[in-house]
């Protein structure tokens, strides 16, 4: 029996899991909408919330201490929910402007969804961006093949990442259940962690994503030992988050899910 029947949906993440190698297109947007509020951050700075829906990625940031002490020496007063408001308004457009220049896709996503989907499995997606940025995105990558069977957005519930609720609305859309039947593939802890939250598996992408930040080229240019520092230190930290399982990138994806099968059929429950 194929494991995969085991199965029922596989539910991506995008920037970093399906798209945008090294989860790139956020951080200029992140670094300049601050500057605009006269605050410098760094991309590693920008980087740490990754994952969470974006006004709350910018409430992270501007608690942050060493961020919140730059705030208030450019404005005079600790941000308020008024001055996340603020920042989060005019981030959106500059975030939704740059993300077609980044839609170019993980190699090896397209044979893997074909291979899921040939062998029954729905295919879902949960972002941390919203709407209006995905409005610029999801018309490139149908054109270019891959059309997820839904969508959920950051701002369509209640809360986001890292509560369980986009799972469950993807459960509900795909028409698909019980949640240990299903796998989360993301390459943040917040994404890792909605998995758990809501009982599904989860594996984390640890050389494409947000924990490793370089472009394929970059990545490329590395040594076989500094890319393995990387890998070693990004599978920690979703490990930590509560990843079943770690795989480079999305190419390496079926084994990793032919394995839940496995387990499933052996009566394992994540």
């Amino acid at each position: 029996m194929n494991d995969l029947s085991q199965l029922r949906a596989v539910i991506f993440d995008w920037a970093g899991t399906t798209v945008d190698f090294g989860s790139r297109a956020p951080m200029g947007a992140f670094v300049e909408i601050f500057a605009r509020f006269g605050v410098a951050i760094s991309v590693a700075e920008a980087r740490g919330p990754m994952g969470l829906p974006k006004r709350d990625h910018i409430a992270a940031l501007l608690a942050n201490e060493d961020i919140a002490a730059r705030w208030k020496k450019a404005h005079g007063a600790p941000a308020s929910e008024a001055d996340i408001d603020a920042v989060y308004t005019q981030f959106t457009p500059l975030n939704a402007a740059v993300v077609a220049d980044y839609a170019d896709f993980i190699p090896g996503l397209l044979l893997v969804v074909a291979t899921l989907r040939e062998a029954g499995l729905k295919i879902g997606s949960t972002t941390g961006y919203t709407r209006d940025i995905m409005a610029r995105l999801t018309p490139i990558a149908a054109k270019a093949g891959y059309a997820p069977d839904n969508l959920v957005c950051a701002g369509d519930l209640v809360a986001g990442r890292p509560t369980p609720l986009m799972m469950y609305r993807s459960f509900a859309d795909l028409g698909v259940y019980p949640p240990w039947r299903i796998v989360k593939v993301d390459d943040t802890e917040p994404g890792i962690a909605e998995a758990v939250a809501a009982g599904a598996w989860a594996v984390g992408v640890t050389l494409s994503g947000n924990g490793c930040g370089l472009s394929e080229s970059e990545l490329g240019a590395l040594s076989l030992q500094e890319r393995d520092a990387i890998r070693q230190r990004v599978a920690g930290d979703l490990a930590a988050a509560g990843a079943h399982a770690t795989i480079d990138t999305v190419a390496d994806l079926l084994p990793a899910v032919n394995a839940f099968g496995a387990r499933i059929a052996r009566g394992e429950r994540p």
